[in-house]
């Protein structure tokens, strides 16, 4: 046998061996007095004196990550993945049948214990264990003690044993949920209101994207997995809900990469009365107090990058940004042949097929997104590829939008929402024309009902872990991101 199947096989014939014993490997329930953790923490700063005055009784469960034997006693590490304690096991102290257990043990093992707290003659917080029980058997062997999984790949085909064993990766998830509790404590703060909207949709909207497909038995119809909530929330503020927001999941069938996961989180937020303006101002003053709060300061590495956070954002028309990024001339960016011809000269694949507006976001692409590392408010979308935004008072082939570009990848995307239904209508049906997009007449149908001048916002929750926690790939920071089946 392989050296991993003979480790195997001796766990199973300890589980068996337990079970002989009359030991149940899988008892239904332990209850504890708190995390291994947080009793570390609690009784942290008593004395070997102020332990043997008090006697503190503890009742611990966690999972044993260290096994130090010595005849008639032992030392076990017991942790949380959060802190450990050290855990004393005499056998004069907890009987000769359930020391004899420790022959069953094996890392990974979990394992409940009950005793006083007291320091050891090199003054560590332990256990001294006056009963001890099996909890569960780990059957497969545990990481390397002090690598774990190094493999980025299996640590994301593996979660489990990769929160267990690397404490940076535990540490990624922990300010993932920090930041997403930061974000509804900002918006709740401020009046928004926390809804939810379908996640399979009639037709696919609210963004460009190519959608997952699925089908309702019961109804025979077509569905849509959700590839923005934009247009539900924004019936909503047609509602009266005048200050909303979702972080919702979305689906979108295209790449992976870095930068993208088929399944991602988004923030979305809609408020009445507002501009793009007053986006960009709510934007850093949230995004810069969760850096300061979660991320731990206001600059913060991401890669060979170092972010600065601090307030006020560089504000950039897309024109001028890929005019200062890409060394161009004004009159690279003129009439529609001199783009063409810009275009095809940085790589811009089916030129001619593209609008303006397209050619230009390309270039702005190649030229200057990469180089956006401290966040940078992009503004002055072209209206052709912008179908959902108001346009610009005295320019209207241009869109009071913005996308918020850190770390060289966009991060969120904004306008002042079009309210107007008709000019929404003649948006949709040139998306048509130009062969994306759908016509979605029940949500311009609610525009004629009317809608308030609102302002709206995504911003990417997980490309925004990434920056605050200086992870380079998002399938670092998702749980459980999509991968290619495993061969073999």
């Amino acid at each position: 046998m392989e050296p991993i199947e003979i480790l195997r096989a001796n766990r199973r014939a300890k589980l068996d061996d337990l079970r002989r014993r009359g030991v149940d490997p899988f008892p239904t329930r332990f209850p504890v007095d708190g995390r291994v953790s947080e009793v570390a923490a609690r009784f942290a700063s008593l004395d070997t004196a102020a332990l043997e005055e008090s006697k503190p009784r503890v009742r611990l469960g966690g999972r044993v990550t260290a096994v130090r034997t010595h005849g008639k006693s032992a030392f076990l590490d017991l942790s949380d993945g959060d802190g450990r304690l050290q855990v004393y096991v005499k056998r004069d102290v907890v009987g000769e049948v359930p020391f004899a257990l420790l022959e069953t043990l094996d890392l990974g093992d979990f394992w409940g214990v009950e005793g006083e707290l007291f320091r050891t003659r090199t003054g560590e917080l332990s256990v001294k264990a006056d009963a001890v029980t099996v909890l569960a058997k780990a059957l497969h062997p545990w990481p390397e003690k002090w690598h774990g999984l190094t493999d980025r790949e299996s640590r994301a085909r593996q979660r489990y044993l990769d929160l267990a064993t690397n404490p940076e990766s535990r540490k990624v998830f922990l300010a993932r949920a920090e930041i997403v509790r930061a974000v509804r404590e900002f918006l709740a703060g401020r009046s928004f209101i926390e809804v939810e909207t379908p996640m399979m949709h009639p037709i696919p909207g609210g963004a460009t994207a190519r959608p997952f497909v699925t089908h309702h038995n019961t109804l025979d119809m077509e569905l849509f997995l959700r590839i923005a909530p934009e247009l539900y929330l924004k019936r909503l503020v047609v509602g009266g809900l005048e200050r909303v927001f979702e972080i919702n999941r979305n689906f979108r069938n295209e790449g992976i990469s870095t930068h993208h996961n088929p399944e991602f989180t988004m923030l979305e937020f809609y408020w009445a009365y507002a501009s793009y303006e007053d986006l960009m101002d709510l934007t850093e003053e949230m995004l810069e107090g969760i850096a300061r709060s979660v991320g731990g300061g206001i600059s913060l590495p991401f890669g060979e990058m170092t972010v600065d956070w601090s307030r006020p954002w560089r504000r950039l028309s897309m024109r001028d940004a890929a005019l200062q990024f890409g060394a161009l001339r004004p009159e690279d960016l003129g009439e529609r042949a001199a783009l063409e011809a810009t275009a095809r000269r940085l790589g811009v694949a089916d030129v001619s097929r593209l609008s303006s507006g397209k050619l230009l976001a390309e270039v702005f692409e190649v030229t200057a997104e990469a180089k956006l590392v401290d966040p940078t408010f992009v503004t002055d979308f072209p209206a052709d590829i912008s179908p959902l935004a108001k346009r610009k008072p005295g320019q209207p082939d241009l869109t009071e939008r913005f996308e918020l570009y850190v770390g060289g990848m966009e991060l969120a995307n904004a306008f002042t929402e079009l309210n107007d239904p008709d000019d929404q209508r003649a948006r949709f049906q040139e998306q048509v024309r130009l062969g994306g997009g759908v016509v979605d007449e029940d949500y311009v149908h609610a525009l004629e009902h009317g809608m308030p001048p609102t302002a709206g916002e995504g911003i990417g929750i997980d490309r925004l872990v990434m920056l605050l926690t200086g992870s380079r790939s998002i399938r670092d920071v998702i749980l459980f991101p999509l991968l290619r089946p495993k061969e073999g």
